[in-house]
């Protein structure tokens, strides 16, 4: 009988165990996509902004430093366009992450429920 629930609690911590293991790599792996993308987006915004401050360094006259006004207005919304963007990108990635958090816990639930109704329904048959 000891041996049966031995054998019974350990295929049960290899599931669990299994089952923790899939949901980290899940996890892992959507991190890793998010901060890509949080990584892309920083480093264009980077470059951008390090061309503006150039030309802003390189302005000597009243009408290019009107011209700079423009391009800073139009960099700030083409930065903000681009972070509600990548905003998305996240959110679609986490909500990719979280429903196959949930399948995985609904397959381990539903392995766990047949591992318990193994052994019940060969101690009926018997």
């Amino acid at each position: 009988m000891t041996q049966q629930f031995n054998n019974q609690f350990f295929a049960y911590t290899k599931q669990v165990t299994e089952g923790a293991f899939k949901a980290q790599s899940l996890a892992l792996k959507s991190l890793e996509t998010v901060a890509g993308l949080q990584l892309k987006a920083l480093e264009q915004q980077t470059r951008d902004s390090a061309a503006f401050v150039a030309e802003v360094l390189e302005t000597r006259d009243v009408d290019a430093l009107r011209g700079l006004w423009e391009k800073g207005a139009s960099l700030s919304r083409e930065q903000a366009e681009r972070a509600v963007a990548v905003s998305q990108e996240i959110i679609a990635v986490t909500q990719k992450a979280a429903e196959s958090l949930q399948a995985l816990v609904q397959e381990q639930r539903q392995a766990a429920n047949e591992a318990v109704a193994a052994p019940a329904a060969k101690k009926a048959a018997k």
